[in-house]
């Protein structure tokens, strides 16, 4: 199916949802307009209709993605057919070659280069001095990212050049954007958090958050003093960290190997991201399992723990109350997922949600790892599969845990654009080694809120895929 059929497709599920909403508003209305109010129907109508919007809200988000896929292969297609390269003869009468940015082709592009074998193999020839025409093309490649990117590059920069003794070189990101997908657990749940923009400066992000509220209370008697209580805040103080990778290439490697420049900073990528993605989830004292409440499962069985599940969604609402968004999600491993999908029975939940039949445990969209929501739970909560939590939990070592929480209160700092940066130094070059390094920095907190809940316990030890 094409992207914009695959559009198309949505749009018109949520068009059905929103006519089904509607029909359950207009009984609301007739309800509630009634001489006798029929409380219960009110309240399995409302429940009904909550949970239209919850899926409603999941189908517009990923017409919003695949909305920006197209735009973005259209402007690609725009610009293929724009783009040209011109010569203008020079003073001196030597041709030399312009260099329009918006109208000529990248230096650096997906279609040309698919793997960045180009781009990798110039960063390590230019560091070793043997080819100025890489050096001429890494230069115009940083000029075409600062007339892109602007101020927030120029920050990145200036902290990426400090030294003489090394260069900071953004990475195309079609780069980055290509490794996201492949192997390796890869960063499904940093995805899905909060994002916000690194500040520029400084080693930790600080946010004010309200510990003592005011009150109102019933006045005793006329002209009797009225409820207050004064407002109070406690500074939030998280930290900056800093994600790295590096690797040394040897000099034959680079200048006799075939791929060995785009193989190896490839999985540095992946790695790194990786790397963020674990932390965030598994990262002592902050990390997502050790802010997380507890919730024991101790069936191992879909059916024992899915009750589990809704049990942990009361407490995030309960945790959050008026500042719930409606936005939470479900985070677990893939093996649970998979797991899930194996159970059969002949129970199902006795309030049916709108476009689940009412026999499924939950709904599968079929989407490939790391590519976003996996599928929805039978009360609308959306699946994120992440690789990245630990399955040797718990006394037998082989637990996982299922985690339950608002994604706006996952909070994620990165910097602006998220570019990479790579640098390349002979710092061995008494062995020939080329040094390359992958960095960012980053910052995060769960705890703004004290919200999330995990299932945990022996309901989650290894899966047991039943069949003949």
């Amino acid at each position: 199916m094409k992207l914009k059929e695959l559009i198309d497709k949505i749009r018109s599920d949520i068009a059905a949802k929103l006519s089904e909403r509607n029909g359950i508003a207009e009984q609301l209305e007739t309800l509630r307009s009634a001489d006798t109010t029929d409380a219960a129907k009110v309240d399995e109508l409302r429940a009904a209709k909550s949970a239209l919007d919850a899926e409603i809200d999941v189908l517009a988000a990923r017409v919003a993605d695949l909305e920006d896929e197209l735009a973005a292969d259209e402007a690609a297609t725009r610009l293929q057919s724009q783009v040209a390269v011109t010569e203008q003869p020079a003073r001196t009468g030597t041709p030399t070659t312009e260099i329009r940015v918006g109208s000529e082709p990248r230096t650096y592009r997906q279609d040309t280069d698919r793997r960045g074998r180009q781009f990798c193999l110039d960063v390590s020839r230019s560091f070793l001095g043997i080819d100025p025409a890489a050096t001429e093309r890494l230069a115009r490649h940083m000029v075409e990212e600062q007339v892109e990117r602007g101020s927030a590059l120029d920050a990145m920069s200036t902290r990426a050049a400090g030294t003489g003794a090394f260069a900071g070189l953004v990475v195309p990101q079609y780069l980055t954007d290509l490794v996201a997908p492949h192997a390796k657990a890869n960063r499904p749940f940093a995805d899905v958090c909060n994002h916000h923009d690194l500040p520029a400066q400084g080693m930790t992000v600080n946010l004010s958050r309200i510990t003592t509220g005011t009150s109102s209370d019933l006045q005793s008697a006329e002209n009797a003093p009225v409820s207050e209580t004064d407002i109070d805040d406690t500074l939030l103080t998280i930290s900056v960290q800093t994600n790295a990778g590096q690797q040394t290439l040897s000099r034959q490697a680079v200048e006799r190997g075939a791929g060995v420049e785009d193989v190896t900073l490839e999985d540095l990528f992946r790695a790194h991201a990786t790397k963020l993605d674990a932390t965030l989830l598994n990262q002592a004292t902050n990390g997502l399992t050790n802010v997380a409440t507890g919730v024991t499962a101790s069936t191992a069985t879909t059916v024992g723990v899915y009750p589990k599940i809704l049990e942990a969604l009361a407490g995030v609402e309960g945790a959050l109350l008026d500042q719930d968004p409606a936005d939470n999600v479900a985070v677990m491993h893939s093996r649970r997922w998979y797991w899930m999908q194996n159970s059969v029975g002949s129970s199902w939940p006795v309030i049916q949600q709108p476009g689940i039949a009412p026999q499924m445990i939950a709904a599968n969209y079929a989407e490939a790892y790391g590519s976003g929501f996996r599928g929805v739970l039978p009360n609308g909560t959306p699946v994120i599969v992440d690789n990245n939590i630990a399955t040797n939990l718990g006394a037998g070592t082989n637990e996982d845990e299922i985690y339950i929480g608002s994604r706006r209160e996952w909070h994620l700092w990165e910097d602006p654009s998220a570019p990479m940066l790579i640098r390349a130094e002979q710092t061995k070059a008494a062995s020939l080694g080329i040094l390359l390094v992958v960095y960012s920095y980053f910052a995060y907190t769960h705890a703004r809120y004290a919200h999330t809940r995990k299932l945990n316990g022996t309901g989650l030890v290894t899966p047991a895929f039943t069949g003949s």
